[in-house]
């Protein structure tokens, strides 16, 4: 009997079935500096100790899509080693803080399959919980995947696509109670614009761009622990219709975010994803872009002094955002490669 894993293939999914994923992870103050040199987020929240404290924290939380990426990487041998591409998320929250020492370990649900007609391959819908040392959920969403068929001719097993809510309710959201927004600094944070400083409909271009070299991606996907070999194996992508090792999605979903805090910077904590997409393939080499647009606006139950904006982040290659390239009635401009909605917690003006 062999003693290594080709990981699953397409026909080895079946609905209801539950994978415990290998590998605790303990995550460290060395895990936020390094993802802070790969994509430069400034968020005071996550970055400075003293002022999480100054907000009710014990110290500065792990960036929550630091902590989203480490939950993905544990599920990834079990679910996408042998995925052509990640193609959406939905219905993701973000439930209790993480922070350096935190143990993270995960689960997933097969709850959705459905074959391609080409019959080369399927998408597999999976639900992943991240939980930390103290059994905590952490993190809850869906995600599904294209994943290659190990044979051709094999028969799929009986699907079905799941039915999924098409944005997290905003009286869903959680704050963490010990998380008080009183005291927000906006000299420190670097912007004074707060949750009553927004419109609905308003659209943001972050200005900024920048290029992803190809050992930033690679060392990403590692930090994660992601194995996927389109992100890694060369030769393998040689006979891909790229031929190119493709940028993990959550790369671009971080770096979008980062580029974001010009416009939004005091928009410090991601409550909940709504749905997203990757539309379309990046590389290394290309220069990411980013704009959002605020598609709604919401009251936290209780709460006087911190809303909830939905956002509609988009990123682009090569596409300066000037003219917010986006979303059209036949699908996206030709340069858009992401397309995020989500819920983000801000401070409120004092009553």
């Amino acid at each position: 009997m062999g003693k290594t894993s080709t990981g699953n293939y397409f026909e080895d999914f079946e609905i209801g079935r539950i994978l415990r994923h290998a590998t605790p992870r303990t995550v460290t103050q060395g895990d936020a500096a390094i993802y802070t040199a790969l994509f430069g987020p400034r968020f005071a929240l996550t970055s400075s100790d003293e002022f999480a404290r100054s907000l009710g924290l014990a110290c500065a939380p792990i960036d929550n899509l630091l902590a989203f990426h480490i939950i993905f990487g544990k599920t990834v041998p079990d679910i996408s080693l042998n995925a052509i591409a990640i193609l959406g998320y939905a219905d993701c929250r973000f439930l209790a803080p993480v922070y350096p020492g935190d143990t993270l370990s995960a689960t997933s649900e097969i709850i959705g399959l459905r074959e391609l007609s080409n019959g080369k391959s399927g998408v597999v819908y999976v639900r992943s919980a991240g939980v930390n040392q103290r059994h905590e959920v952490v993190i809850d969403y869906v995600r599904w995947v294209m994943v290659r068929k190990r044979d051709e001719t094999a028969p799929a097993r009986p699907g079905g696509v799941p039915e999924l809510p098409q944005a997290v309710a905003a009286q869903d959201l959680v704050v963490p109670s010990s998380l008080n927004f009183r005291g927000f600094n906006c000299d420190l944070s670097g912007a004074p614009h707060l949750w009553e400083d927004y419109q609905i409909g308003e659209k943001i271009n972050h200005v900024d761009g920048m290029t992803i070299e190809e050992a930033e991606h690679m060392m990403a996907a590692r930090l994660y622990q992601n194995t996927a070999r389109v992100h890694f194996n060369q030769y393998m992508q040689n006979s891909s219709n790229d031929a190119r090792r493709l940028v993990y999605g959550g790369h671009v979903i971080s770096l979008a975010r980062a580029l974001s805090f010009n416009g939004l910077a005091n928009g410090v904590k991601i409550a909940a994803i709504n749905g997203g997409r990757h539309v379309a393939p990046c590389h290394a080499g290309n220069t990411v872009f980013a704009w959002s647009e605020i598609l709604d606006k919401a009251e936290i139950s209780g709460r006087r002094d911190v809303g909830a904006l939905r956002v509609r982040l988009f990123a682009t290659k090569g596409q300066p955002c000037t003219e917010f390239p986006g979303a059209t009635e036949t699908g996206h401009h030709p340069g858009v490669i992401l397309d995020l909605d989500y819920w983000l917690l801000m401070a409120r003006r004092a009553a």
